[in-house]
């Protein structure tokens, strides 16, 4: 069987929402994800680059984002085929580990929780695929880089682009 390793954040797991939530509420700001086109908060609200990775060190942060619309469904259909790692660069937030598992067992009940990846580099995973919203970790990864659209990667070119999970479904199972 063939492995896919899959990103949590912004991939399944639906970052943006919240971290602009929290930070409109807190700055008076009405920024939207359309404001993050081609950029991340912490870029376009230098002079809050502290208090906005701030934010990602509450160990609760993570715990309640929202599903990525058809992830679910998709994971599920592509673990009958492939087997399938939900792999995070927790190392970049280590007081995340408790949230992102709880989540992901709520979530994806049906993924073998030996199955999920808290890493740093991704590039020590060993599969064919790796779904992601970061192009770093397509440097040293060995398999094929599937990038899924996020706000901040929108003018990266030169990468297989998925933009949805209806997207990501076709793309394997076609």
């Amino acid at each position: 069987m063939k492995r896919i390793a899959i990103d949590m954040d912004e991939v399944i797991a639906d970052f943006i929402p919240k971290h602009l939530q929290v930070f409109n509420r807190d700055y008076h700001e009405n920024l939207t994800v359309n404001d993050l086109m081609g950029t991340r908060l912490r870029v376009l609200r230098p002079q809050f680059h502290n208090e906005i990775t701030a934010y990602l060190n509450d160990p609760t942060f993570f715990r309640d984002l929202e599903v990525m619309k058809d992830s679910q469904e998709v994971i599920k259909q592509l673990s009958e085929q492939f087997e399938v790692f939900i792999t995070t660069a927790a190392m970049e937030v280590p007081s995340s580990f408790t949230a992102k598992y709880e989540w992901l067992n709520e979530h994806f009940p049906f993924l073998d929780d030996m199955n999920f990846v808290f890493c740093g580099d991704k590039s020590i995973i060993n599969a064919d695929y790796l779904i992601d919203d970061h192009v770093k970790h397509f440097q040293r990864f060995r398999g094929q880089g599937i990038l899924f659209t996020s706000p901040h990667n929108i003018n990266e070119t030169g990468y297989v682009r998925v933009n949805n999970w209806l997207e990501v479904r076709e793309y394997f199972l076609r």
